[in-house]
């Protein structure tokens, strides 16, 4: 036998997220492409307030990142879900709750949809709305997951995920709201490393 086939099997390394192929995989009206999935999660059936979550992603030296991919998932205004584990949705409605978007050549991203209502964690306890955000980028061997919390909600004060974060570091998870004419805009940037970096949780 070899000394190559003596080597004991290892595990098979991860590949890197990104970059990613983008055609069909993000919306942004380059391709002749009908987008499952894009930044605007309103349907015509969609009740509760309209809101736009825009920023930028930033990398470690503060540069934008031009290829990242972004991923949110949220309740309805009702807190409720679409899924078929969330047996209060309601069957009619046509929120799907998903969006998914690519940054462009500033590393902006934007989502229009509707600000979630309040949901239960799996001990019953109240959440503060909020948005769920997975992010993809290149270098990156696994995704990240994040939350965007809205500001100037009462509930955040007693939402027991952001509880868990340090007081100094919650403001990373809190969009700011810009303005109110004629639907809210929020402020979310993620940053991925250095002094201001995101918080993301290890799920």
């Amino acid at each position: 036998m070899s000394k190559a086939q003596n080597k004991p099997d290892g595990v098979t390394p991860s590949q890197t997220v990104g970059p990613y192929f983008a055609y069909g995989l993000t919306s942004n009206g380059k391709y002749d492409w009908n987008d499952a999935f894009s930044n605007n999660l309103v349907t015509a059936d969609t009740s509760g307030e309209r809101v736009r979550v825009e920023g930028r992603v930033f990398d470690g030296d503060g540069k934008p990142m031009v290829d990242c991919m972004l991923e949110i998932w949220q309740a309805d205004a009702q807190g409720r879900f679409s899924d078929p584990q969330d047996k209060r949705a309601l069957p009619n409605s046509s929120f799907k709750g998903f969006g998914r978007c690519g940054t462009d050549a500033d590393g902006g991203y934007a989502f229009d949809t509707i600000k979630p209502g309040t949901v239960p964690d799996p001990d019953g306890k109240p959440q503060a709305p909020h948005l769920v955000l997975a992010l993809f980028a290149r270098g990156m061997l696994l995704h990240l997951y994040t939350r965007i919390y809205f500001d100037g909600e009462a509930a955040n004060a007693a939402d027991p995920v952001l509880a868990l974060v340090p007081i100094d570091r919650r403001a990373t998870l809190i969009a700011q709201r810009a303005n109110c004419n004629p639907s809210a805009v929020y402020r979310f940037d993620v940053h991925l490393q250095g002094d201001d970096e995101t918080v993301f949780f290890d799920v």
